[in-house]
C-alpha cells in the first residue's frame, strides 16, 4: 500500500463534504416534512374541534325541539283525551235519555213504581254516587229499584253496580226496610257480560227498535238484595 498523499486527502474531505451536505438537506427535507404534517395534523384537530362544537350545538338544538315537540304531544294527546272523555259523556247521555221513556214504562207498569227519578245524585262522606235511575214504591209494594244504563256494558259495569247494590242502605237510609232490586240496561253488550249480570241476579235490559226491553228469560227471578 502506497503512501496517501495529499490529494487522497483532500479527495476524502470532499466526499465526506459532499455526504455531510446530502444528509443535512435530507435531515432539512425530513424537518420540512415533520413541520407540514404537523400543520396538517393542527389544522385537522382545528377542524375536528369545529366540527365537534357545531355538532354539540345541533344536538343541544335537536334536543330543545324534541322537548318541545314532546310537551306539544303530551298538550295534544290531554285535549284529546278530553275531547274523547266529553264525546262519551255526551253519548252516554244520549243514552240514558234515549232509555228513560221505555224504562219509566217498565217500572211502573211491571213493577208497580210510584216515583222514578233519573240522574240521581248523593255526596256523602266527601264521596260522590250518582245513579242513572231509582225507582220506588212505598205500601204493599215496598220496593226500590236501581237502573245502570250504558252505552256498551262491560264486564266492570256489573261489578260497579254489585258495589252500589251493597252500598244502598248506607247511601240511602231512607229506603233501609224496602226490598232492592237491580236492572242493568245497555246498547251493546261485550260477550257473556249480560249472562253474568243475570248470574249476579239483576235483571238485564237491551235496546230493540229504539226502545229499552227486559232481556230476561222466562222464569228467571231477580235476586233481592
Amino acid at each position: 500500500m502506497g503512501a496517501i498523499t495529499f490529494e487522497d486527502v483532500l479527495t476524502l474531505f470532499k466526499e465526506q463534504s459532499r455526504e455531510a451536505e446530502r444528509r443535512s438537506k435530507e435531515a432539512e427535507r425530513r424537518s420540512e416534512e415533520l413541520d407540514r404534517r404537523f400543520d396538517e395534523t393542527r389544522e385537522m384537530m382545528n377542524e375536528t374541534r369545529e366540527s365537534m362544537k357545531e355538532t354539540r350545538e345541533m344536538m343541544k338544538e335537536q334536543s330543545k325541539e324534541t322537548a318541545r315537540r314532546f310537551r306539544e304531544l303530551e298538550r295534544i294527546t290531554k285535549e284529546q283525551g278530553r275531547q274523547i272523555g266529553g264525546l262519551g259523556d255526551k253519548f252516554g247521555y244520549f243514552t240514558e235519555g234515549m232509555a228513560l221513556p221505555s224504562m219509566e214504562r217498565i217500572l211502573t207498569e211491571q213493577f208497580g213504581m210510584t216515583t222514578v227519578m233519573p240522574r240521581v245524585r248523593t255526596r256523602k262522606n266527601g264521596e260522590e254516587i250518582e245513579l242513572d235511575v231509582l225507582a220506588y214504591a212505598n205500601d204493599e209494594i215496598n220496593l226500590a229499584m236501581v237502573v245502570e244504563v250504558k252505552s256498551r256494558v262491560k264486564r266492570e259495569a256489573v261489578e260497579q253496580l254489585r258495589k252500589i247494590m251493597e252500598r244502598f242502605r248506607e247511601l240511602y237510609p231512607e229506603h233501609k226496610d224496602k226490598s232492592l232490586m237491580a236492572i242493568l240496561a245497555g246498547v251493546d253488550w261485550d260477550r257473556g257480560v249480560e249472562e253474568d249480570a243475570r248470574e249476579t241476579g239483576f235483571m238485564t235490559a237491551a235496546i230493540h227498535d229504539e226502545i229499552f226491553e227486559l232481556t230476561a228469560p222466562a222464569g228467571f227471578q231477580a235476586r233481592r238484595w
